[in-house]
Protein backbone atom coordinates (compact mmCIF):
# COMPACT_ATOMS: atom_id res chain seq x y z
CA UNK A 1 0.00 0.00 0.00
CA UNK A 2 3.29 2.08 -0.27
CA UNK A 3 4.40 4.32 -3.48
CA UNK A 4 6.56 2.32 -5.91
CA UNK A 5 9.85 3.24 -5.90
CA UNK A 6 10.23 5.37 -8.54
CA UNK A 7 6.80 7.13 -8.88
CA UNK A 8 6.82 10.26 -10.17
CA UNK A 9 3.36 12.17 -9.47
CA UNK A 10 3.55 14.66 -12.45
CA UNK A 11 3.94 12.08 -14.80
CA UNK A 12 1.94 12.40 -17.22
CA UNK A 13 -1.33 12.38 -15.56
CA UNK A 14 -3.38 11.52 -19.20
CA UNK A 15 -1.09 8.27 -19.37
CA UNK A 16 -1.26 7.64 -16.14
CA UNK A 17 -5.33 7.45 -16.24
CA UNK A 18 -6.46 6.84 -19.40
CA UNK A 19 -7.87 3.32 -19.04
CA UNK A 20 -9.05 3.87 -15.17
CA UNK A 21 -12.28 2.78 -14.00
CA UNK A 22 -13.64 5.54 -11.19
CA UNK A 23 -16.18 3.87 -9.52
CA UNK A 24 -17.96 6.72 -7.36
CA UNK A 25 -19.27 5.81 -4.36
CA UNK A 26 -21.32 7.73 -2.42
CA UNK A 27 -22.38 7.47 1.43
CA UNK A 28 -25.92 8.72 2.36
CA UNK A 29 -26.98 6.89 5.68
CA UNK A 30 -26.45 10.30 7.83
CA UNK A 31 -29.55 11.29 9.49
CA UNK A 32 -29.01 14.88 9.62
CA UNK A 33 -30.31 16.09 13.34
CA UNK A 34 -28.25 19.17 13.54
CA UNK A 35 -30.86 20.32 10.52
CA UNK A 36 -34.01 19.27 12.42
CA UNK A 37 -36.62 20.30 11.86
CA UNK A 38 -36.28 20.05 8.26
CA UNK A 39 -34.30 16.91 8.22
CA UNK A 40 -35.82 13.97 9.74
CA UNK A 41 -34.83 10.26 10.48
CA UNK A 42 -36.70 8.90 7.64
CA UNK A 43 -36.42 12.01 5.44
CA UNK A 44 -32.94 13.45 6.11
CA UNK A 45 -30.75 16.08 4.97
CA UNK A 46 -29.29 14.84 2.09
CA UNK A 47 -32.89 14.16 0.86
CA UNK A 48 -33.59 18.02 1.07
CA UNK A 49 -33.22 20.63 -1.51
CA UNK A 50 -31.59 23.09 0.80
CA UNK A 51 -29.29 25.16 -2.35
CA UNK A 52 -30.97 25.31 -5.56
CA UNK A 53 -33.86 22.84 -7.23
CA UNK A 54 -31.84 19.24 -6.00
CA UNK A 55 -31.30 17.36 -3.57
CA UNK A 56 -27.76 17.37 -1.96
CA UNK A 57 -27.20 13.68 -3.11
CA UNK A 58 -28.37 14.87 -6.45
CA UNK A 59 -25.84 17.52 -6.31
CA UNK A 60 -23.33 14.80 -5.74
CA UNK A 61 -24.08 12.91 -8.58
CA UNK A 62 -24.35 15.90 -10.69
CA UNK A 63 -20.83 16.56 -9.31
CA UNK A 64 -19.61 13.81 -11.15
CA UNK A 65 -20.29 15.07 -14.86
CA UNK A 66 -17.25 17.34 -14.50
CA UNK A 67 -14.78 14.81 -13.28
CA UNK A 68 -16.09 12.58 -16.46
CA UNK A 69 -15.52 15.56 -18.46
CA UNK A 70 -13.64 14.65 -22.14
CA UNK A 71 -11.71 18.52 -21.18
CA UNK A 72 -9.56 16.56 -19.03
CA UNK A 73 -8.91 12.99 -21.01
CA UNK A 74 -9.92 11.61 -17.63
CA UNK A 75 -10.44 7.82 -16.77
CA UNK A 76 -13.89 6.43 -17.47
CA UNK A 77 -16.05 7.28 -14.70
CA UNK A 78 -18.55 4.83 -13.94
CA UNK A 79 -22.16 5.37 -12.62
CA UNK A 80 -22.61 5.80 -8.60
CA UNK A 81 -22.94 3.21 -5.95
CA UNK A 82 -24.74 4.05 -3.21
CA UNK A 83 -25.00 3.21 0.32
CA UNK A 84 -27.93 3.97 1.83
CA UNK A 85 -30.33 3.11 5.14
CA UNK A 86 -33.00 0.59 3.95
CA UNK A 87 -35.70 2.87 5.01
CA UNK A 88 -34.26 5.39 2.68
CA UNK A 89 -33.77 3.04 -0.32
CA UNK A 90 -37.28 3.95 -2.12
CA UNK A 91 -36.64 7.89 -2.13
CA UNK A 92 -32.63 7.27 -2.49
CA UNK A 93 -34.08 5.29 -6.23
CA UNK A 94 -36.57 8.00 -7.14
CA UNK A 95 -33.88 11.07 -6.88
CA UNK A 96 -31.57 9.57 -9.18
CA UNK A 97 -34.15 8.25 -11.81
CA UNK A 98 -35.15 12.13 -11.48
CA UNK A 99 -31.82 13.34 -12.38
CA UNK A 100 -32.23 10.54 -15.71
CA UNK A 101 -29.28 8.72 -14.53
CA UNK A 102 -28.89 5.00 -13.91
CA UNK A 103 -26.86 3.78 -10.88
CA UNK A 104 -24.31 1.19 -10.30
CA UNK A 105 -25.98 -0.31 -6.93
CA UNK A 106 -27.54 0.32 -4.08
CA UNK A 107 -26.49 -0.95 -1.15
CA UNK A 108 -29.20 -0.96 1.63
CA UNK A 109 -28.00 -0.76 5.66
CA UNK A 110 -30.52 -2.59 7.66
CA UNK A 111 -28.83 -1.03 10.86
CA UNK A 112 -26.45 1.98 10.59
CA UNK A 113 -22.67 1.15 11.31
CA UNK A 114 -20.97 4.10 10.49
CA UNK A 115 -18.49 4.38 7.29
CA UNK A 116 -15.73 1.50 7.85
CA UNK A 117 -18.51 -0.99 7.23
CA UNK A 118 -20.47 0.80 4.59
CA UNK A 119 -17.38 0.90 2.74
CA UNK A 120 -16.40 -2.20 3.03
CA UNK A 121 -19.70 -3.35 1.24
CA UNK A 122 -18.72 -0.90 -1.02
CA UNK A 123 -15.73 -2.24 -1.90
CA UNK A 124 -16.80 -6.00 -2.63
CA UNK A 125 -19.26 -5.10 -5.16
CA UNK A 126 -16.93 -2.50 -7.38
CA UNK A 127 -14.73 -6.05 -7.16
CA UNK A 128 -17.64 -7.58 -8.48
CA UNK A 129 -18.41 -4.36 -10.71
CA UNK A 130 -15.43 -3.71 -12.46
CA UNK A 131 -12.41 -5.92 -10.92
CA UNK A 132 -10.31 -3.74 -8.44
CA UNK A 133 -11.59 0.19 -9.76
CA UNK A 134 -10.35 2.74 -8.25
CA UNK A 135 -13.26 4.18 -5.81
CA UNK A 136 -14.01 7.96 -4.87
CA UNK A 137 -16.08 7.63 -1.65
CA UNK A 138 -18.39 10.49 -1.32
CA UNK A 139 -20.47 11.74 1.74
CA UNK A 140 -23.68 12.41 0.15
CA UNK A 141 -24.50 15.81 2.24
CA UNK A 142 -21.80 17.92 1.44
CA UNK A 143 -21.74 21.25 -0.89
CA UNK A 144 -19.01 21.77 -3.30
CA UNK A 145 -19.61 25.46 -5.06
CA UNK A 146 -16.52 24.64 -7.24
CA UNK A 147 -17.36 21.55 -9.29
CA UNK A 148 -13.92 21.82 -11.45
CA UNK A 149 -11.88 23.26 -8.76
CA UNK A 150 -12.80 19.27 -7.47
CA UNK A 151 -12.08 17.22 -10.64
CA UNK A 152 -8.99 18.62 -11.17
CA UNK A 153 -7.52 18.04 -7.34
CA UNK A 154 -9.64 14.16 -7.58
CA UNK A 155 -7.45 13.58 -10.97
CA UNK A 156 -4.31 14.13 -8.82
CA UNK A 157 -5.32 11.80 -6.23
CA UNK A 158 -6.36 9.67 -8.37
CA UNK A 159 -2.75 8.43 -9.64
CA UNK A 160 -1.65 7.99 -6.23
CA UNK A 161 -4.89 6.01 -5.66
CA UNK A 162 -4.10 3.54 -8.45
CA UNK A 163 -1.01 2.68 -7.73
CA UNK A 164 -2.34 1.43 -3.95
CA UNK A 165 -2.45 4.51 -2.00
CA UNK A 166 -4.77 5.52 0.41
CA UNK A 167 -5.94 8.90 0.03
CA UNK A 168 -7.41 11.66 1.50
CA UNK A 169 -8.73 15.18 0.64
CA UNK A 170 -8.49 18.10 3.77
CA UNK A 171 -10.52 21.63 2.63
CA UNK A 172 -8.08 24.21 3.36
CA UNK A 173 -9.52 26.11 6.22
CA UNK A 174 -11.01 29.39 6.37
CA UNK A 175 -11.86 29.90 9.64
CA UNK A 176 -10.28 28.37 13.08
CA UNK A 177 -13.51 25.85 13.52
CA UNK A 178 -13.79 23.33 16.27
CA UNK A 179 -16.56 21.45 14.53
CA UNK A 180 -14.50 19.91 12.08
CA UNK A 181 -11.46 17.11 12.76
CA UNK A 182 -7.79 18.27 11.16
CA UNK A 183 -5.61 16.48 9.55
CA UNK A 184 -1.70 17.90 9.84
CA UNK A 185 0.50 17.54 6.67
CA UNK A 186 3.90 15.95 6.42
CA UNK A 187 6.34 16.25 3.81
CA UNK A 188 5.14 16.54 0.24
CA UNK A 189 5.74 13.64 -2.04
CA UNK A 190 7.62 15.91 -4.28
CA UNK A 191 8.92 19.13 -4.11
CA UNK A 192 6.48 20.16 -7.32
CA UNK A 193 3.53 17.91 -6.71
CA UNK A 194 0.40 18.90 -3.83
CA UNK A 195 -0.27 15.96 -2.23
CA UNK A 196 1.60 15.58 1.19
CA UNK A 197 1.90 12.86 3.20
CA UNK A 198 -0.22 12.62 6.48
CA UNK A 199 1.39 13.03 9.65
CA UNK A 200 -1.60 12.96 12.02
CA UNK A 201 -5.46 13.01 12.03
CA UNK A 202 -6.26 15.21 15.09
CA UNK A 203 -9.89 15.07 16.91
CA UNK A 204 -12.25 18.13 16.93
CA UNK A 205 -9.68 20.88 19.24
CA UNK A 206 -11.16 23.63 21.13
CA UNK A 207 -11.33 27.07 20.09
CA UNK A 208 -7.83 28.04 20.81
CA UNK A 209 -5.88 24.62 19.42
CA UNK A 210 -8.22 25.39 16.15
CA UNK A 211 -6.32 29.01 15.74
CA UNK A 212 -2.92 27.47 16.29
CA UNK A 213 -3.74 24.85 13.81
CA UNK A 214 -4.75 27.31 11.10
CA UNK A 215 -2.06 30.11 12.02
CA UNK A 216 0.60 27.33 11.75
CA UNK A 217 -0.82 26.10 7.90
CA UNK A 218 0.51 22.98 8.43
CA UNK A 219 -3.42 21.53 9.08
CA UNK A 220 -6.16 20.89 6.75
CA UNK A 221 -10.10 20.61 8.00
CA UNK A 222 -11.05 17.05 7.75
CA UNK A 223 -13.29 16.68 4.71
CA UNK A 224 -14.35 12.72 4.93
CA UNK A 225 -13.66 12.34 0.84
CA UNK A 226 -11.53 9.43 0.00
CA UNK A 227 -10.52 7.73 -2.67
CA UNK A 228 -8.47 4.08 -2.94
CA UNK A 229 -8.55 0.97 -5.07
CA UNK A 230 -11.20 -1.55 -3.79
CA UNK A 231 -8.27 -4.03 -2.93
CA UNK A 232 -6.32 -1.53 -1.27
CA UNK A 233 -9.69 -0.54 1.04
CA UNK A 234 -9.90 -4.65 1.48
CA UNK A 235 -6.74 -5.11 2.36
CA UNK A 236 -6.23 -2.20 5.06
CA UNK A 237 -9.12 -2.90 6.64
CA UNK A 238 -8.89 -6.57 6.93
CA UNK A 239 -5.60 -5.65 8.83
CA UNK A 240 -6.51 -2.90 11.20
CA UNK A 241 -9.90 -3.97 11.70
CA UNK A 242 -10.42 -7.65 10.63
CA UNK A 243 -13.64 -7.69 12.72
CA UNK A 244 -15.02 -5.56 10.50
CA UNK A 245 -13.87 -6.98 7.79
CA UNK A 246 -14.87 -10.13 8.96
CA UNK A 247 -18.65 -9.22 9.64
CA UNK A 248 -18.90 -6.92 6.34
CA UNK A 249 -17.52 -9.74 4.02
CA UNK A 250 -20.36 -12.45 5.83
CA UNK A 251 -23.12 -9.96 5.30
CA UNK A 252 -22.35 -9.03 1.81
CA UNK A 253 -22.08 -12.78 0.55
CA UNK A 254 -24.78 -14.09 1.85
CA UNK A 255 -27.32 -11.15 0.38
CA UNK A 256 -29.43 -10.98 -1.99
CA UNK A 257 -30.82 -8.63 -4.49
CA UNK A 258 -34.52 -7.22 -5.04
CA UNK A 259 -35.09 -5.40 -7.85
CA UNK A 260 -32.38 -2.25 -8.12
CA UNK A 261 -31.40 -2.99 -4.63
CA UNK A 262 -28.73 -5.33 -2.79
CA UNK A 263 -29.91 -6.18 0.64
CA UNK A 264 -26.65 -7.59 2.79
CA UNK A 265 -27.72 -10.14 5.75
CA UNK A 266 -29.50 -8.60 8.58
CA UNK A 267 -28.60 -10.45 10.82
CA UNK A 268 -24.77 -10.96 10.15
CA UNK A 269 -24.66 -6.89 9.62
CA UNK A 270 -26.24 -6.36 12.95
CA UNK A 271 -23.38 -8.50 14.41
CA UNK A 272 -20.43 -5.69 12.38
CA UNK A 273 -18.89 -3.37 14.70
CA UNK A 274 -19.37 0.07 14.39
CA UNK A 275 -16.57 2.65 13.61
CA UNK A 276 -15.70 5.44 10.66
CA UNK A 277 -13.38 5.27 7.78
CA UNK A 278 -10.64 7.45 9.78
CA UNK A 279 -11.19 6.14 12.69
CA UNK A 280 -10.60 2.10 11.15
CA UNK A 281 -7.93 2.57 9.29
CA UNK A 282 -6.91 6.63 7.67
CA UNK A 283 -5.46 7.90 11.22
CA UNK A 284 -3.88 3.86 11.96
CA UNK A 285 -2.44 3.90 8.35
CA UNK A 286 -0.91 7.50 8.62
CA UNK A 287 1.00 6.48 11.62
CA UNK A 288 2.05 2.86 10.43
CA UNK A 289 5.41 2.71 8.16
CA UNK A 290 5.18 -0.61 7.32
CA UNK A 291 8.00 -0.62 4.48
CA UNK A 292 9.25 2.18 5.30
CA UNK A 293 7.04 4.44 3.51
CA UNK A 294 3.56 6.37 4.46
CA UNK A 295 0.47 4.55 3.31
CA UNK A 296 -1.52 7.47 3.77
CA UNK A 297 -1.42 10.88 1.74
CA UNK A 298 -3.72 13.95 1.56
CA UNK A 299 -4.61 16.56 -1.52
CA UNK A 300 -5.57 20.01 0.11
CA UNK A 301 -8.94 21.09 -1.72
CA UNK A 302 -10.21 24.41 -1.79
CA UNK A 303 -13.42 23.81 -3.62
CA UNK A 304 -15.80 25.87 -1.33
CA UNK A 305 -17.10 22.76 0.59
CA UNK A 306 -19.35 22.81 3.49
CA UNK A 307 -20.74 19.43 5.29
CA UNK A 308 -23.62 22.15 6.24
CA UNK A 309 -23.32 20.32 9.64
CA UNK A 310 -25.44 22.71 11.85
CA UNK A 311 -28.11 25.57 10.54
CA UNK A 312 -25.10 28.33 10.57
CA UNK A 313 -23.31 26.44 7.89
CA UNK A 314 -26.21 26.72 5.35
CA UNK A 315 -26.34 30.06 6.27
CA UNK A 316 -22.83 30.84 5.54
CA UNK A 317 -23.13 28.97 1.90
CA UNK A 318 -26.44 30.10 0.56
CA UNK A 319 -27.02 33.59 -1.16
CA UNK A 320 -27.97 36.31 1.59
CA UNK A 321 -29.76 39.96 0.87
CA UNK A 322 -28.63 42.91 0.99
CA UNK A 323 -29.21 42.45 4.53
CA UNK A 324 -27.15 39.05 5.12
CA UNK A 325 -30.50 37.46 5.52
CA UNK A 326 -30.95 34.00 3.92
CA UNK A 327 -34.70 33.74 3.18
CA UNK A 328 -36.82 31.01 1.56
CA UNK A 329 -40.94 30.73 1.50
CA UNK A 330 -43.02 33.44 2.78
CA UNK A 331 -40.97 35.21 5.09
CA UNK A 332 -41.65 38.75 5.99
CA UNK A 333 -38.32 40.30 7.88
CA UNK A 334 -38.25 43.93 9.40
CA UNK A 335 -34.92 45.69 11.03
CA UNK A 336 -33.57 42.13 10.91
CA UNK A 337 -30.18 41.39 9.64
CA UNK A 338 -27.20 38.38 9.14
CA UNK A 339 -30.39 35.56 9.85
CA UNK A 340 -31.68 32.06 8.37
CA UNK A 341 -35.43 32.72 8.43
CA UNK A 342 -37.25 29.45 6.73
CA UNK A 343 -40.87 29.36 5.93
CA UNK A 344 -42.41 25.73 4.91
CA UNK A 345 -46.08 26.59 5.03
CA UNK A 346 -47.33 29.61 6.34
CA UNK A 347 -46.23 33.41 7.08
CA UNK A 348 -43.24 33.92 8.68
CA UNK A 349 -42.86 38.00 10.36
CA UNK A 350 -38.97 38.27 12.25
CA UNK A 351 -38.66 41.86 13.37
CA UNK A 352 -35.53 42.95 14.96
CA UNK A 353 -33.53 39.63 14.69
CA UNK A 354 -29.95 39.34 14.75
CA UNK A 355 -27.77 36.49 13.87
CA UNK A 356 -31.21 34.26 14.37
CA UNK A 357 -32.50 31.25 13.10
CA UNK A 358 -35.89 30.41 12.32
CA UNK A 359 -37.21 27.49 11.01
CA UNK A 360 -41.14 26.46 10.00
CA UNK A 361 -42.57 23.05 8.80
CA UNK A 362 -45.76 21.79 9.46
CA UNK A 363 -45.60 20.58 12.56
CA UNK A 364 -42.57 22.32 14.70
CA UNK A 365 -41.12 25.26 14.66
CA UNK A 366 -37.68 26.19 15.96
CA UNK A 367 -36.12 29.42 17.32
CA UNK A 368 -32.44 29.70 17.97
CA UNK A 369 -29.08 31.77 17.86
CA UNK A 370 -26.93 30.99 15.40
CA UNK A 371 -24.27 30.71 17.99
CA UNK A 372 -25.99 27.89 19.50
CA UNK A 373 -26.77 25.87 15.70
CA UNK A 374 -24.45 22.70 17.28
CA UNK A 375 -27.55 22.39 20.21
CA UNK A 376 -30.09 21.12 18.14
CA UNK A 377 -29.22 18.08 18.49
CA UNK A 378 -30.17 18.08 21.82
CA UNK A 379 -33.73 18.65 20.69
CA UNK A 380 -33.84 15.97 19.14
CA UNK A 381 -32.66 13.84 22.19
CA UNK A 382 -35.88 14.80 24.29
CA UNK A 383 -37.84 13.88 21.48
CA UNK A 384 -36.43 10.23 20.77
CA UNK A 385 -36.51 10.51 25.10
CA UNK A 386 -39.85 11.50 25.09
CA UNK A 387 -41.09 9.00 22.36
CA UNK A 388 -42.42 11.02 19.99
CA UNK A 389 -42.50 11.36 16.64
CA UNK A 390 -41.49 14.61 14.94
CA UNK A 391 -37.75 13.59 14.84
CA UNK A 392 -38.97 11.06 12.34
CA UNK A 393 -41.24 11.68 10.24
CA UNK A 394 -42.13 15.21 8.82
CA UNK A 395 -46.10 15.71 8.84
CA UNK A 396 -46.17 14.23 4.90
CA UNK A 397 -44.56 10.82 4.73
CA UNK A 398 -43.16 10.06 1.51
CA UNK A 399 -43.49 6.90 0.32
CA UNK A 400 -42.24 4.33 -3.07
CA UNK A 401 -46.24 4.77 -4.90
CA UNK A 402 -46.33 8.55 -3.47
CA UNK A 403 -47.09 10.65 0.06
CA UNK A 404 -49.53 10.97 2.73
CA UNK A 405 -49.71 13.81 4.79
CA UNK A 406 -51.92 14.45 8.29
CA UNK A 407 -55.15 16.92 8.46
CA UNK A 408 -56.38 16.23 11.17
CA UNK A 409 -56.99 13.77 14.39
CA UNK A 410 -59.02 13.78 17.05
CA UNK A 411 -60.77 10.47 19.38
CA UNK A 412 -61.36 7.70 17.02
CA UNK A 413 -60.47 9.33 13.49
CA UNK A 414 -57.83 10.82 11.44
CA UNK A 415 -57.98 12.87 8.19
CA UNK A 416 -55.23 12.40 5.33
CA UNK A 417 -54.55 14.00 2.40
CA UNK A 418 -52.84 11.15 0.03
CA UNK A 419 -50.95 11.32 -3.42
CA UNK A 420 -50.74 8.33 -5.76
CA UNK A 421 -48.13 8.58 -8.85
CA UNK A 422 -49.13 7.51 -11.87
CA UNK A 423 -49.16 3.83 -12.35
CA UNK A 424 -48.31 3.49 -9.15
CA UNK A 425 -50.05 0.98 -6.43
CA UNK A 426 -50.56 0.62 -2.93
CA UNK A 427 -50.35 -2.63 -1.74
CA UNK A 428 -52.95 -5.14 -1.00
CA UNK A 429 -53.81 -5.22 2.32
CA UNK A 430 -56.38 -5.17 5.76
CA UNK A 431 -56.37 -3.23 8.77
CA UNK A 432 -57.94 -5.15 11.71
CA UNK A 433 -59.13 -1.89 13.76
CA UNK A 434 -59.90 0.77 11.63
CA UNK A 435 -61.80 1.89 8.46
CA UNK A 436 -61.61 3.92 5.79
CA UNK A 437 -63.44 6.51 3.44
CA UNK A 438 -61.98 7.29 0.62
CA UNK A 439 -62.60 11.07 -1.70
CA UNK A 440 -61.22 10.97 -4.56
CA UNK A 441 -60.60 15.27 -5.61
CA UNK A 442 -58.59 15.02 -8.10
CA UNK A 443 -57.56 12.10 -10.99
CA UNK A 444 -58.88 8.80 -11.17
CA UNK A 445 -58.59 5.92 -8.59
CA UNK A 446 -59.19 2.08 -9.22
CA UNK A 447 -60.04 0.57 -6.66
CA UNK A 448 -60.08 -2.99 -5.19
CA UNK A 449 -62.43 -4.10 -2.08
CA UNK A 450 -63.09 -7.71 -1.56
CA UNK A 451 -63.93 -9.09 -4.51
CA UNK A 452 -64.75 -6.18 -6.37
CA UNK A 453 -62.86 -3.91 -8.64
CA UNK A 454 -64.40 -0.29 -10.13
CA UNK A 455 -62.78 2.97 -11.02
CA UNK A 456 -63.82 6.11 -8.72
CA UNK A 457 -63.30 9.87 -10.56
CA UNK A 458 -63.22 13.26 -9.09
CA UNK A 459 -65.68 13.68 -6.26
CA UNK A 460 -66.59 10.48 -5.74
CA UNK A 461 -66.18 8.42 -2.74
CA UNK A 462 -66.67 4.86 -1.35
CA UNK A 463 -66.03 2.78 1.66
CA UNK A 464 -63.46 0.72 3.12
CA UNK A 465 -65.08 -1.57 6.35
CA UNK A 466 -62.30 -3.27 9.13
CA UNK A 467 -60.98 -6.44 7.98
CA UNK A 468 -61.84 -5.82 4.38
CA UNK A 469 -58.85 -6.72 1.96
CA UNK A 470 -58.37 -3.42 -0.28
CA UNK A 471 -55.93 -1.78 -2.54
CA UNK A 472 -55.62 1.50 -4.54
CA UNK A 473 -53.72 2.10 -7.47
CA UNK A 474 -53.51 5.33 -9.77
CA UNK A 475 -54.22 3.85 -13.78
CA UNK A 476 -53.87 7.56 -15.34
CA UNK A 477 -51.38 9.67 -16.19
CA UNK A 478 -51.51 12.19 -13.77
CA UNK A 479 -51.55 12.67 -9.83
CA UNK A 480 -54.04 10.53 -7.85
CA UNK A 481 -54.90 12.90 -5.14
CA UNK A 482 -57.78 11.73 -2.50
CA UNK A 483 -59.19 12.64 1.12
CA UNK A 484 -58.98 9.49 3.53
CA UNK A 485 -61.02 9.49 6.41
CA UNK A 486 -59.97 6.60 8.84
CA UNK A 487 -62.38 5.68 12.07
CA UNK A 488 -62.23 3.09 14.79
CA UNK A 489 -60.29 2.02 18.44
CA UNK A 490 -56.65 2.20 16.85
CA UNK A 491 -55.01 4.02 14.22
CA UNK A 492 -51.53 3.34 13.93
CA UNK A 493 -49.52 3.02 10.63
CA UNK A 494 -48.34 -0.68 12.09
CA UNK A 495 -51.89 -1.75 12.01
CA UNK A 496 -51.45 -3.07 8.27
CA UNK A 497 -51.97 -6.56 6.63
CA UNK A 498 -49.78 -6.91 3.50
CA UNK A 499 -50.72 -9.71 0.57
CA UNK A 500 -49.40 -8.26 -2.25
CA UNK A 501 -47.14 -5.44 -2.33
CA UNK A 502 -44.60 -4.65 -5.83
CA UNK A 503 -42.23 -2.86 -3.80
CA UNK A 504 -41.29 -6.11 -1.80
CA UNK A 505 -42.58 -4.42 1.74
CA UNK A 506 -44.13 -6.74 4.62
CA UNK A 507 -46.06 -6.10 7.02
Amino acid sequence: MGFPAKYHPLKTIRESLIKLIIQPVILSGGSGSRLWPLSREHYPKQLLSLLGDHSLLQATVQRLDDLSSVKGSFANVAGPLLVCNEEHRFLVAEQIRQLGRESAGIILEPVGRNTAPALTLAAHMVNELHSDAVMLVMPADHVIKNPAAFSEVVRQGAVLAEQGCLVTFGITPGAPETGYGYIKQGARIEPAAAGCYVDTFVEKPDAETARQYVASGQFLWNSGIFMMKSSTWLTAISRYRPDIAKAAAAAYASGSRDQDFYRVNPDAFRACPSDSVDYAVMEKAASDDGNGRARAVVFPLDAGWSDIGAWSALWEVSAQDENGNVIKGDVYAFNSKNSLLIAENRLLAGIGLEDMIVIETGDAVMVLHKSHAQDVKHVVERLKNDKRTEHMFHRRVYRPWGSYEGIDSGDRFQVKRIVVKPGASLSLQMHHHRAEHWIVVKGTARVTRGQEEFLLSENESTYIPIGVTHRLANPGTLLLELIEVQSGGYLGEDDIVRFDDIYGRKS
